[in-house]
């Protein structure tokens, strides 16, 4: 297998990285140059959950698998990116709008929620994005779905000003699955190719809740 395009699904980590609201913004430092110690190197501070990142059982079940303790065919295969795009702000995605995919969903498949809300990325309006709905996301982990990417802060609704969100309901089911979630993906209207082999392999951070991921969709051929 070779890939004849990939498609860059992530967020650069730095100034400007929209974080989840009363999370900390990622600083990058100067910690050497090649002026004075003769090679460029930088101080990075973020949280586990920064940028475009993945989230481990642990990060919402204290006796969940940590990160390093899934299985890395999470992380890599093939995937569907479901097309959600042209919802209302703070809607739900339900399993309607999920059925249309039903035949490409089963153990293995990994599942990329398309609402079209990267767009927003960097404004206010990012906080409000379309979530998906417990019943849904219950019904994708029936059928055996393990790995759920969102081009969004979160699978489930963000709190964030007079919106006090409506619970976990999506980390839970995937999560408590012994799933995984890859949040804050971009440019998924570019993927499309049929079939994408989607990679979001996580930096091996001992913490264990989550960590960044570089996402990309691959196009392949044999």
């Amino acid at each position: 297998m070779r890939a004849t395009r990939i498609v860059d699904l992530s967020r650069p980590v730095g100034a400007g990285t929209q974080v989840f609201p009363g999370d900390r913004e990622p600083r990058l430092e100067v910690a050497a140059t090649t002026a004075v110690e003769g090679f460029n190197s930088t101080e990075v501070h973020l949280t586990s959950h920064t940028g475009t990142h993945a989230d481990a059982p642990y990060h919402f079940l204290d006796e969940g698998p940590r990160l390093e303790e899934l299985p890395l065919e999470l992380f890599f295969g093939r995937a569907v990116v479901v097309d959600a795009t042209g919802k209302p702000d703070r809607s739900p995605v339900t399993r309607a709008d999920l059925e249309p995919w039903e035949a490409e969903f089963g153990p293995g498949m990994i599942v990329l929620l398309h609402t079209g809300w990267s767009a927003y990325y960097r404004t206010e309006r990012y906080f409000d994005h379309p979530y998906l709905d417990g019943a849904a996301a219950r019904w994708l982990v029936e059928l055996g779905v393990r790995t759920l990417g969102v081009d969004t802060l979160s699978p489930d609704e963000t709190p964030y000003g007079r919106h006090p969100g409506g619970g976990w309901d999506a980390h839970h089911a995937f999560l408590g699955a012994g799933g995984t979630i890859v949040e804050n993906l971009c440019a998924l209207d570019e993927v499309d190719f049929p079939d994408p082999v989607f990679s979001a392999f996580p930096i091996r951070l001992s913490a264990g809740d989550g960590a960044p991921v570089r996402a990309v969709a691959m196009r392949t051929a044999d």
